[in-house]
């Protein structure tokens, strides 16, 4: 790629990006047209670039892309789930209702640091 007098190629990528006309996403315009993070169709002619080329998505076969879990995985995941499951129940809530943080193990919000009331 040739590239332009002081330009690296991360620049001329940047460059050739469309942003989602939504002013709240983060997303640029894909070659469909669409907004790559929240699907939105961009609104009017898109600008003209060589290079855009429609992404294609890989074709596979359903069959192949079953997986198969042994009894150990499953078991290995299902005892994580319960692990969490019983953090998520045991977890101590900040005293400030403006606060989203959680009491720690010191007994201060992870957050705010706010000591616990209890």
């Amino acid at each position: 790629m040739p590239m332009s007098k002081g330009k690296t190629d991360l620049d001329l990528e940047w460059e050739k990006r469309t942003l989602c006309g939504d002013g709240s996403c983060i997303g640029v315009i894909g070659a469909d047209g669409r907004c790559k993070e929240c699907g939105k169709a961009y609104d009017g002619d898109l600008p003209v670039n060589e290079e855009r080329v429609p992404e294609e998505e890989p074709v596979s076969d359903p069959d192949e892309n079953k997986a198969v879990v042994s009894e150990n995985q499953e078991q290995t995941v299902s005892e994580e789930a319960e692990d969490l499951d019983s953090e998520w129940e045991n977890r101590r809530l900040c005293s400030d209702g403006n606060c989203i943080g959680v009491i720690g193990a010191d007994g201060r919000c992870t957050e705010c640091g706010k000591p616990s009331e209890d």
